[in-house]
């Protein structure tokens, strides 16, 4: 359909996580100032279609307020509608036809959304409508959904690492000529040092709440008394000048070490070498590709080391871009998937971190007071040990989406149910992630004051995670057996004898009844 030419102007809607400039936002490069009405609306709907962290509440409303006073001081007329407007409509659709109501306008125009659940609901818009509704691709991605699907097209397997190396080719990234930098295409292998306990991580800037944000801390506590988290270490960007700051700092200050320690955790210390930017970037704050070409810079001025920054440009320019890319080709039916039959539920102390195992512990209770933990956490903790005990996929998936400041559908589905938990069988990851606390050890302080003993499999103060890779290993031989990359653990299960074979499972269901994984019920 064609605007009818009356020059009443165009409707542009922007939603809370497309708080990108004018010209980068693919819905409002052509905006008329003279014209156009830019729509926000914090919409209940979207508020609690999961009951987020308290910090990602108020993260997203303090960074759309901003970003309107932002936009209407470059003279756009926005409507804002905010979460408690008497008036207010439940959902974004409503909010739509509110506007509509209200005031003429030529058609609606928007970016495409990054969840399934609203495009849908934007397809019965757009049903309804009697005036154009025009939805843009989101192009604020290195990677057009079209350039994934043409990729992925023909392939038995969607194996990240050949799309990063297309995407270094495309951009130029880290490229010498045809040969990509150092002669190497992937320094994972040199991501997973331990740094001496003596060697102290960079001071951080952490982030003040200005004065919208110390306003809704108050209407949240207020609002979602009952809601995850807690708010008093509050410390995200909600403007984009803070987020060019905390990008600023990163560069400048910490990604020199980020190569050698990225997969290392330590007690009580959150950050480490991490960048902290995940939620400015998902927001929209930060662009991907201007991230990844300024710390190229830091590499060829001489000021950060080749594997710090070819591990930062992988996780924008390989992982973010690819699991994108996996969520729109596969589809609403891929969080259906459950390969490995995964039917108990997910146990409380993923709410309430009350547990003796110091590694889930202090990755609930990071998670609860940052709305953050960092990707090993989120992969070999959390995820692992959900994963071993044959939580279901659902309460997993939900449970990451709750939690995190940065978690939208998006990416946080298939880096869950894909890479954390296995659910999808092998489309995202080429193996299970499992692992027993050797690897927890390995890459952490955690197991050194531990109740529990990391060298002991069955006894009742041996490490859980020892048991419970060892119960997941033998129940889903007939699935896993066969895998290339973890034959290995198939060698050492098959020289157990009956006895130990027996113990570990006496010992797994035990740890899955006093954790509470108990199996659903087979309605839900």
């Amino acid at each position: 359909m064609q605007a009818d030419g009356t020059g009443r102007g165009t409707l542009r809607l922007v939603l809370g996580d497309q708080l990108s400039a004018p010209d980068r936002l693919s819905s409002l490069r052509d905006l008329d100032p003279s014209r156009d009405v830019v729509l926000m609306a914090e919409v209940r709907s979207e508020l609690t279609y999961v009951r987020h962290h308290k910090q990602k509440i108020v993260h997203t409303l303090a960074s759309m307020r901003g970003h309107a006073e932002a936009l209407q001081a470059r003279g756009v007329t926005v409507r804002y509608v905010r979460y408690d407007d008497p008036g207010g409509e439940p959902d974004l659709p409503g909010e739509v036809k509110r506007a509509l109501r209200d005031q003429p306008f030529d058609r609606v125009v928007m970016t495409r959304s990054g969840e399934h659940r609203l495009e849908a609901a934007f397809d019965s818009l757009e049903a309804e409508l009697d005036l154009p509704f025009e939805r843009r691709e989101d192009d604020r991605f290195i990677a057009s959904l079209s350039e994934f699907f043409d990729w992925s097209r023909g392939k038995a397997s969607l194996t990240m690492e050949f799309f990063y190396r297309q995407m270094r080719r495309k951009t130029g990234l880290l490229m010498d000529g045809a040969e990509p930098c150092g002669g190497q295409w992937n320094l994972d292998k040199e991501n997973r040092k331990r740094p001496p306990a003596s060697l102290k991580a960079p001071e951080r800037l952490l982030i003040a709440p200005n004065a919208v944000a110390r306003e809704l801390m108050v209407a949240v506590e207020r609002d979602f008394p009952d809601n995850f988290g807690t708010l008093a270490a509050f410390a995200y960007a909600t403007t984009v000048e803070d987020a060019e700051r905390l990008a600023d700092h990163f560069f400048a200050d910490v990604l020199a070490g980020f190569g050698d320690h990225q997969d290392f955790m330590r007690l009580g210390d959150p950050w480490l070498w991490h960048a902290r930017l995940s939620a400015a970037l998902n927001i929209g704050f930060l662009d991907p590709l201007d991230l990844c070409r300024r710390a190229e810079a830091e590499y060829r001025a001489g000021r950060a080391p080749l594997n710090a920054v070819e591990g930062f440009v992988r996780q924008i320019l390989g992982w973010r871009e690819y699991v994108r890319g996996v969520y729109w080709l596969r589809g609403p039916e891929y969080k259906l998937i459950n390969a490995l039959d995964a039917d108990r539920e997910l146990p409380w102390f993923y709410w309430s971190a009350e547990t003796d195992m110091a590694c889930v512990k202090d990755a609930v209770e990071t998670t609860r007071d940052h709305a953050y933990a960092h990707h090993i956490q989120r992969l070999m903790v959390t995820g692992n040990l959900a994963m071993l005990l044959g939580v279901h996929p659902d309460p997993v998936d939900d449970w990451y989406m709750v939690v995190y400041a940065d978690a939208y559908e998006w990416v946080e589905l298939p880096n869950t149910h894909g890479m954390a938990t296995f659910a999808d069988g092998g489309i995202v990851g080429s193996k299970p992630y499992a692992a027993s606390g050797t690897y927890i050890n390995r890459m952490s302080d955690y197991c050194t004051g531990c109740r529990y003993d990391v060298k002991e499999r069955t006894a009742e103060n041996a490490c859980p995670f020892n048991a419970l890779y060892w119960d997941f290993m033998a129940r889903n031989a007939p699935r896993l057996r066969d895998n290339p990359r973890i034959g290995f653990a198939y060698q050492t299960l098959d020289k157990m004898g009956p006895q130990e074979r027996e113990a570990i499972t006496v010992r797994a269901e035990a740890l899955k009844t006093r954790f509470g994984a108990t199996p659903r019920p087979i309605n839900r």
